[in-house]
């Protein structure tokens, strides 16, 4: 069975500094669907926004970010589990940082139990530990989490699941023309570099951390695929039927 890395950013987790429940829904039946096809690993960011929702603190302030995440954390992953359990699927929380997958023993530990978990049928969701971590420990954003956490669980694909639904020729905002490019073997020359452009005020990505995200696994020999969060079907169908009607798929080699 393969097994694949899915990403959901806070951009479709929450609206109206509320949990999105109907969206959430749809992720959760989604990944219902995929388990009879797939081992799945959920890497969920949502914590600071879901904490927003029942405290009203200054997420720019360190401190203040931190008390949202240790507030959000239950918030979001009681909503994961009243939802999960419509489908009987049973679920795990792990928190991790950056250091965490700088250290050879780390990696491993982290491994064991995501395989131990999807051998007994439980979905792990992952987070960034945003409570203890130091500036020095944390990625900063989930995806480059997810990607780290696709390559070393020996994922066969990371998908992110964004307000993003590809990556376009040119910026869609401003130009009506702009095309989602629909495959992509290596990241364009100077992309990396750009200014990180969020489009949710408790995102802390944009397209830019995509990238660098796809770039990471390209340099591994894996592959990512980017779209909608929004509209699950471009997932789905992907997925599921093999068919790519949007999205971008990252991969050094034809699919």
């Amino acid at each position: 069975m393969q097994r694949i890395t899915l990403k959901v950013g806070s951009s479709v987790l929450t609206e109206n500094n509320a949990i999105a429940q109907e969206r959430m829904l749809n992720l959760v039946s989604l990944i219902a669907k995929l388990q009879k096809k797939y081992e799945v690993i959920l890497v969920s960011s949502g914590a600071v926004a879901a904490g927003y929702t029942a405290l009203r603190l200054d997420r720019k302030i360190n401190i203040g970010k931190k008390v949202l995440a240790a507030v959000g954390q239950p918030i979001l992953m009681s909503g994961y589990k009243k939802l999960f359990d419509i489908y009987d699927i049973d679920i795990s929380q792990i928190l991790t940082t950056e250091e965490d997958f700088d250290s050879i023993t780390h990696i491993d530990i982290i491994k064991q139990i995501i395989d131990a978990q999807l051998e007994n049928d439980i979905l792990p969701i992952v987070n960034e530990n945003d409570i203890t971590t130091i500036s020095e420990q944390v990625f900063g954003d989930n995806d480059q989490l997810s990607a780290h956490v696709a390559h070393h669980t020996n994922s066969d694909m990371l998908m992110i699941l964004s307000d993003i639904d590809g990556y376009y020729d040119k910026n869609p905002t401003q130009f009506d023309d702009a095309k989602i490019i629909s495959n992509i073997s290596s990241i364009p020359e100077g992309a990396l570099g750009e200014t990180c452009t969020p489009n949710h005020e408790f995102a802390t990505g944009g397209i830019v951390t995509k990238l660098k995200a796809a770039h990471y696994l390209l340099g591994k020999g894996r592959k990512m695929f980017l779209c909608s969060g929004f509209d699950l079907s471009t997932a789905e169908d992907f997925l599921l039927k093999g068919r790519q009607k949007k999205g971008t798929l990252f991969s050094a080699t034809p699919s």
